[in-house]
């Protein structure tokens, strides 16, 4: 009885480790999308002036393509990362794993309002309406997709919170990691909220949300890695 019990345990703990991995990797290809979609191919198409957007959609559709396709990856890996993390996490908490599967995956609603934007950003380039048409069309659009990300750093912050207490409550992982995530949290809350306040505000902003960063990669490398440590038998 004793060595099926243990075969128990140790079936759990490989299914729970596979859940771990693959969370780390739809988390790692979230990160990844982020980082080409937004840092890098972003501003090659989307620009504060409205006209040279609708020039760079014109001039290189192979880019603002590949820009929107990105965004759509994004969304997919943000939603699945947040179930997986659900999957992993709802035997240590149910409630924050909870939390952080819905607020992950509103997150990605949200993004999902900026791809809408870029895909009709593109069709208004596209087509053969009036110039002046073409770019007040493109200029709206492209504060819808500004604000989808701005606004959805708010649930992105929220998400981190209950990830971030699952860790540190369940010793699970590194008790710093989910503090981190939890700092990163609420500095992407409290950045939103000073960028929305009207105040006059610098670069500095970004500092807020620069826990967030560590704690994510610090996340991805450990569920890699690690995993998560192993349950007990009480588990």
């Amino acid at each position: 009885m004793e060595k099926g019990l243990n075969l128990n345990i140790d079936d759990k703990r490989s299914k729970l480790l596979a859940t771990a991995r693959t969370a780390g990797i739809w988390y790692l290809i979230m990160a990844i999308s982020g980082v080409l979609g937004f840092l890098i191919f972003h501003p090659q198409v989307f620009s504060a002036n409205p006209e040279q957007t609708l020039s760079n959609i014109l001039e290189a559709e192979t880019v603002a393509r590949l820009r929107l396709l990105l965004e759509f990856v994004i969304i997919v890996s943000q939603a699945l990362t947040a179930i997986w993390f659900y999957r992993l996490f709802k035997s240590c908490n149910e409630w924050a794993a909870l939390a952080t599967a819905i607020w992950g995956t509103v997150n990605a609603v949200v993004i999902m309002v900026s791809a809408i934007a870029m895909g009709a950003s593109i069709k208004i380039a596209l087509s053969s309406q009036l110039l002046e048409n073409k770019v007040l069309s493109i200029d709206l659009l492209s504060n819808v997709i500004s604000n989808s990300w701005s606004v959805g750093g708010l649930f992105f912050g929220l998400w981190l919170i209950p990830l971030g207490y699952i860790i540190t409550s369940s010793k699970r992982m590194p008790v710093w990691l989910g503090r981190t995530l939890i700092i990163g949290g609420v500095g992407y809350l409290v950045s939103t909220m000073i960028n929305y306040s009207g105040v006059t505000t610098g670069s500095w902003t970004r500092i807020l949300t620069l826990p967030a960063t560590i704690g994510e990669f610090w996340m991805i490398g450990y569920l890699l890695i690690f995993g998560i440590r192993p349950l007990t038998k009480e588990d």
